[in-house]
């Protein structure tokens, strides 16, 4: 028979890595909730880093092989990219108390990285340049914003990309600073805990308590 403790880590992990995989099935085809499944799809893994270390590598090996079997290898591969990176990455950081600028930062070239990665390999899918699509998007936000505050200024190429990768850093930013306050509330309610936040976030989050 299995010690008890191994086969509580067998379980658990079979129980993190499907529920990415929901998470996952969910943001993919589900028209409504798309902010609520971002912000939920690392967490299952990175407390499964928390409570029992290398064993998230197999929850992340579980859950590429669910998502493969139900969306096909290219589509269940994408969860990758960058979620479960980053939820690995998260929760080594967090496991070995780094501090919250270090694990910000690089979560949020993580992030930067995954969305590339997606978007490159979303374009082949379609047969469509989807930066296209994003660099169009840009053009409009900037546009109206230009126009509501009265600047007349025609950004060129460059200055368009420019403002295209930092749109995706900030929105990348807002995303990983979000696990990081979500988790910080949430794990030491399930008797686990990450680093501590800078005094400025602990105190905003006690204030939040109160």
């Amino acid at each position: 028979m299995l010690p008890t403790q191994k086969a509580h880590q067998i379980i658990e992990t079979a129980y993190m890595a499907a529920t990415t995989a929901i998470f996952w099935i969910a943001l993919y085809y589900l028209p409504v909730g798309g902010p609520v499944f971002r912000l939920a799809l690392p967490l299952p893994l990175v407390l499964l880093q928390l409570r029992h270390g290398q064993c998230v590598l197999e929850g992340v090996m579980v859950n590429c092989l669910l998502l493969i079997a139900l969306m096909g290898p290219v589509r269940g591969c994408l969860v990758l990219f960058p979620y479960t990176s980053l939820a690995v990455w998260l929760g080594w950081g967090w496991k070995n108390r780094l501090n919250w600028w270090l694990t910000w930062g690089i979560g949020i070239f993580i992030g930067l990285m995954g969305f590339l990665i997606r978007l490159n390999v979303l374009s082949l899918l379609l047969g469509e340049n989807l930066w296209s699509v994003v660099i169009h998007s840009t053009i409009d936000f900037f546009e109206h914003t230009f126009n509501f505050l009265q600047i007349d200024h025609i950004p060129n190429v460059l200055e368009i990309q420019i403002m295209t990768i930092g749109l995706i850093l900030f929105q990348n930013l807002l995303y990983v600073f979000s696990l990081h306050a979500i988790a910080y509330w949430i794990f030491p309610r399930l008797n686990v805990r990450i680093s501590e936040p800078p005094r400025l976030v602990a105190a905003l989050m006690q204030f939040g308590d109160m």
